[in-house]
């Protein structure tokens, strides 16, 4: 099991790359299987969960070939021979539920295990099944699997979300496409990255309008079609190193970044002290090396604050001047990092799903564990500006969504190791060579 080791104290300074959206990418390699030519999809971030759903797709039989571009893959979904995504692909990767729609849209059938993920709450996929029960297929649920049939074409339907849902809106935009008359989604998500499955879906010939929106209208067609599409860039990730840049007082630029997607996460980061700038698809801040100051927020839907980004502000407000609150409103067991960063001095209170934190001047390197995604992304901030040496365990989930953290790291200065323990692989998946870092 790989492991970080992190020594603290030196400001980030330098220029990376953003890769493409991890919470993107996913649902639009699921989109794939409606199309009835070969797809073609740029900036792929080279993810643990990236090689999971090629894994899944390639042993449903669709084809996936390289390219020259090492963030560059091709696909041809017309030779499907399975419609079962077993457990043993699924049992990590929230998102793996995400074929189902797509199966049922092209296929009418699909047999999907019930997914694994983080542990950071339920996520229930009961707003999944029922949208799709409301499009007209058959489901049933039992002994861990979704089975789902549908005679004939999908119906469109009226479906209302009872509240907002990233993979629910997902999963039923991409079976409304192919289905037959009118669906209309309100209280749909509106994230960037449901946005760019919107837009991805429409460039193959799908009717989608009010993209951007709680409330998206889907005519139906008869059939999609190929398409060459470039994922767009992961606000996350760029948040994250943006929070690690603050916490250690240092300076930093990130190129192939939408600042529009990121607009309330910049505000907070202003109000700790940071100078930000930003162009077209670039974003620069600098903190002076001067410590941030605490800021307070709660999480929300988008636009609102990311729960994707509660973590690693938390990690900057440990080392904040002052004291800040943070409230989380999306899922119920998202503060498993807090005993982690305690570890290392942090001073942070719990009550309830608020937690508030009194800024320390310094932090200690520890031994620590990552227990989730983005809880694992705000131990590796602890760590950089910690004193001494930080060992970070269990970091596959820190590679679910960062590429090659440790290398973009070094690239701005810092000083971290990767301790790493290799496993074999088979000889036939489709895996994402190491991507060339570059700076512009």
């Amino acid at each position: 099991m790989d492991k970080l080791l992190i020594h603290g104290g030196t400001p980030l300074s330098g220029t990376i790359r953003i890769d493409g959206a991890k919470n993107a990418v996913l649902p639009i390699l699921a989109a794939v299987i409606l199309a009835n030519s070969k797809v073609t999809l740029t900036n792929i971030p080279h993810l643990h969960d990236v090689v999971t759903m090629l894994d899944l797709l390639q042993q449903m039989g669709i084809q996936v070939e390289r390219t020259k571009d090492a963030d560059t893959l091709l696909f041809d979904a017309n030779n499907l021979q399975s419609f079962v995504a077993p457990y043993e692909l699924v049992r990590t990767m929230r998102a793996s539920i995400l074929v189902l729609g797509p199966l049922l849209a092209r296929y009418q059938r699909a047999i999907v295990a019930l997914p694994g993920g983080c542990a950071i709450g339920s996520r229930p996929v009961d707003l999944h099944i029922e949208a799709l029960r409301q499009l007209g297929a058959d489901i049933n649920v039992s002994n861990g699997l979704v089975s789902a049939s549908v005679q004939g074409r999908l119906k469109g339907a009226n479906i209302i979300f009872p509240f907002i849902s990233v993979g629910a809106t997902e999963n039923a935009l991409m079976a409304a496409v192919l289905a037959e008359g009118k669906t209309i989604l309100t209280n749909a998500a509106c994230e960037p990255e449901v946005t760019d499955l919107a837009n991805c879906l429409n460039a193959m010939g799908a009717k989608v309008t009010g993209v951007g929106t709680h409330r998206l209208v889907i005519q139906g067609v008869k059939e999609l079609s190929g398409v060459n599409y470039s994922i767009v860039s992961d606000r996350i990730e760029a948040g994250t190193y943006l929070c690690a840049a603050v916490a250690s007082a240092g300076s930093i630029k990130m190129t192939n970044i939408l600042p529009e997607n990121l607009l309330v996460v910049l505000d907070k980061l202003r109000d700790m002290g940071a100078k930000i700038l930003t162009g077209s698809n670039w974003i620069q801040l600098d903190m002076a090396g001067k410590k941030p100051q605490a800021v307070s927020v709660k999480t929300a839907a988008f636009p609102g604050f990311p729960t994707d980004m509660q973590a690693q502000l938390m990690a900057v407000n440990t080392v904040a001047e002052g004291t800040s609150t943070i409230t989380e409103t999306i899922f119920e067991n998202r503060f498993m990092h807090v005993q982690e960063l305690r570890r290392m001095g942090a001073n942070i209170h719990l009550n309830g799903n608020t937690a508030t934190c009194i800024g320390e001047e310094k932090l200690s390197g520890a031994p620590v564990m990552a227990t989730d995604l983005r809880a694992s992304a705000s131990l590796v901030i602890a760590g950089l500006v910690a004193e001494g040496q930080t060992k970070i365990d269990r970091i596959y989930h820190l590679d679910r969504g960062y590429a090659h953290i440790e290398k973009k790291l070094e690239q701005l200065g810092a000083k971290v190791e990767r301790i790493t323990h290799k496993i074999s692989s088979s000889k036939n998946r489709v895996v994402l060579p190491d991507p060339i870092l570059k700076s512009d």
